[in-house]
């Protein structure tokens, strides 16, 4: 196993997530914490990165322009990561990237704690932009 992959479950026990799924092969773990709006976020360990992703919403199929201005906006709120499009173009997912080799607890604590800020300030926002 290797010892970047070791390393991330390691930081993401001692911040206390809920590692739901993890493949060992492929250096992937899901997690968990529902109650801070953390539902299936994946951390993907495809060196020298760590890719973490978590699903938003899927675009109305009235997207118009100015939908994709307010997304890009709040871009710039976010203080670690940013909202991209997946390759279908349809779905809205966070996502960051962290440099494996010189990660540390701190670092991967104030990534997932950007995504907590964003659900929680962001909420309402993220809510009338799914309608």
């Amino acid at each position: 196993m290797d010892k970047h992959f070791t390393k991330v479950k390691h930081y993401l026990q001692e911040l206390g997530y809920d590692i739901t799924h993890e493949d060992e092969k492929d250096e992937v773990y899901v997690i968990n914490d529902e109650s801070n709006g953390i539902k299936n976020l994946v951390l993907d360990c495809e060196y020298p990165i760590l890719v973490i992703e978590q699903f938003i919403f899927t675009l109305p199929n009235t997207t118009t322009p100015e939908y994709y201005r307010r997304l890009l906006q709040k871009n710039r709120e976010i203080v670690h990561g940013a909202f991209v499009l997946d390759d279908t173009g349809k779905r809205v997912l966070f996502r960051d990237t962290l440099q494996l080799e010189n990660l540390d607890l701190n670092e991967l604590e104030a990534s997932l704690n950007s995504l907590k800020l964003l659900i929680a300030e962001y909420s309402g926002d993220l809510l009338s932009m799914m309608r």
